[in-house]
């Protein structure tokens, strides 16, 4: 991968030297996106689990701890932003599906979708299946999945004018008057009026530090079917692969082999303890991986260590912080997330649709899919729309040949002609073709 850094320390030194408090607005606002929304689907599987407040409790502490070690360990070593996240498709899969086996079997089918991800990451597998894709067709995923996320802000702004519509004033006034700081100011205007309103009522706070507990794994054939299977395919296709993409549409090379790799390794140590998977952010990590932590690309893995770090306080503190994270006025987190996602989406839409022809076609079909929320067999829109999308390619691209097969017209142009500038945004920051 390459060091987007000119640092090549791993200290203190550098890191507070590359630290600005865009970047750590932006790691901060990842973590409160991460947990705010899709963390209810954890407590809800966990109910239907069955599990005591203690079970619960682990369950979050493992699935934290995880994504803080792993996010601040290959963000100082790689020097990018690498985000690490709960899977949350896989969260939503085990709604259907957990309560019907003992909790012991679905940790067993957790340890198992755990084990075959690092593998696939770690052989380098996973990064061919990638490889043969048209890259277009992975930043078309990975617009579909933002997409919704930006237009729910609008929505929000009408439900609550007052807390959602000072948040997004405010990231519009950030970007015409001071463009680095478009994102705190929009946080800091949802808090306050939030907390004017009345938004932060009945919160409640329990500074206990959380004890984990052990479940032995237990292997039923029948668990690892209906729940390992899916979870390693939803969280693979649905955040690994969009987690790549975005930090490709922002400029890096990610290494698939060290973070899939690295990632599921940790995930599967800890599955004992409840966490089912982690993996590479894609919602969350596109806050970190934009122009918006930080105008040079070298310096925003500092927001992936605030991210991080976050986890890793999360984890000591799961059971009162869940509660905080809670409190959170949903309008709020919808607003702020739909403002910080607006530089990576429009560089994905960008180098998606920069495509022409059969590859074009067939990402405009990724796209349209991945944003439709379909869900069918318990599998989510980000996997759908990805099958579609190849789908597509393959029939319209059967018979041209490899060059034809793999790359749009616009592209095949490129290659025969001079090297074109590699494109980039707003900010001057380069963008994945």
């Amino acid at each position: 991968m390459k060091k987007q850094s000119s640092g090549t320390r791993f200290g203190g030194v550098a890191v507070l030297r590359d630290a600005s408090l865009s970047a750590v607005v932006a790691g901060v606002v990842a973590v409160v996106v991460s947990y705010a929304g899709p963390f209810a689907l954890v407590v809800e599987a966990a109910q239907r689990a069955g599990l005591d407040a203690a079970h619960t409790a682990s369950w979050v502490w493992a699935l934290a701890l995880g994504s803080g070690v792993s996010g601040v360990l290959l963000s100082l070593f790689t020097r990018t932003p690498v985000v690490v996240a709960f899977s949350t498709p896989g969260a939503a899969l085990l709604l259907g599906v957990l309560g019907g086996y003992r909790f012991s079997d679905a940790v067993g089918a957790f340890l198992l979708a755990s084990l075959l991800a690092a593998v696939l990451g770690f052989t380098g597998w996973f990064g061919r299946v990638l490889a043969a894709l048209p890259q277009p067709l992975l930043t078309a995923l990975l617009a579909g999945a933002l997409l919704p996320f930006v237009i729910r802000a609008a929505g929000a702004v009408a439900t609550a004018p007052l807390i959602a519509g000072s948040t997004v004033g405010a990231f519009l006034l950030g970007r015409r008057l001071a463009e680095r700081y478009a994102v705190p100011l929009a946080l800091l205007a949802g808090a306050s009026a939030a907390a004017l309103t009345g938004g932060f009522a009945g919160l409640s706070l329990d500074l206990s530090p959380t004890r984990p507990v052990w479940t032995t794994p237990t292997l039923d054939p029948s668990a690892l079917l209906a729940i390992g299977l899916p979870l390693l395919l939803v969280t693979m296709a649905s955040q690994n692969a969009p987690g790549l993409a975005v930090l490709r549409s922002s400029g890096y090379a990610p290494d698939d082999r060290l973070l899939v790799g690295s990632v599921s390794a940790v995930s599967a140590v800890l599955t004992p303890f409840g966490g089912h998977a982690t993996n590479l952010a894609a919602l969350s990590a596109a806050i970190c991986t934009g122009p918006d932590a930080h105008p040079d690309p070298g310096r925003r893995y500092v927001a992936g260590l605030v991210c991080g770090v976050g986890n890793l306080l999360v984890a000591l503190f799961s059971t009162g912080l869940v509660s905080v994270f809670a409190a959170l006025p949903a309008e709020l987190v919808a607003a702020l997330a739909g403002t910080a996602l607006l530089a990576p989406l429009l560089a994905a839409l960008r180098s998606s649709m920069e495509a022409d022809g059969p590859t074009g076609t067939a990402a405009l079909v990724t796209l349209v899919v991945t944003a439709s929320g379909l869900t069918a067999a318990g599998v989510g829109s980000a996997f759908w729309g990805l099958l579609t999308g190849t789908c597509v390619w393959l029939v319209l691209t059967a018979g041209r040949g490899a060059s034809g097969a793999r790359v749009s017209g616009s592209r095949r142009r490129r290659r025969a002609g001079p090297a074109a500038p590699a494109p980039r945004d707003p900010s001057g920051a380069p963008v994945a073709g």
